[in-house]
């Protein structure tokens, strides 16, 4: 079932400015803003502890390291 909400032109403004694209919904921004505040999963929580030690440990490449390997 579709509803109407009431907004200040304030946000309607906000809204305006966080679309994507000339034809993206306001539902869609607003969904786009709900999933950002959404809980991360628990093997998502493990994979980024595990960046986090990778990162710690040295077990990464700058980017101008990937520039120089891809020849960029």
């Amino acid at each position: 079932m579709a509803t109407t909400i009431q907004v200040s032109e304030q946000l309607v403004d906000t809204l305006k400015k966080r679309k994507q694209y000339d034809k993206e919904s306001y539902e869609e921004v607003i969904w786009n803003l709900v999933e950002d505040t959404m809980e991360v999963n628990e093997q998502a929580k493990k994979e980024i502890e595990q960046a986090r030690a990778d990162i710690k440990s040295g077990k990464f490449y700058t980017h101008e390291q990937v520039k120089k390997r891809l020849r960029l």
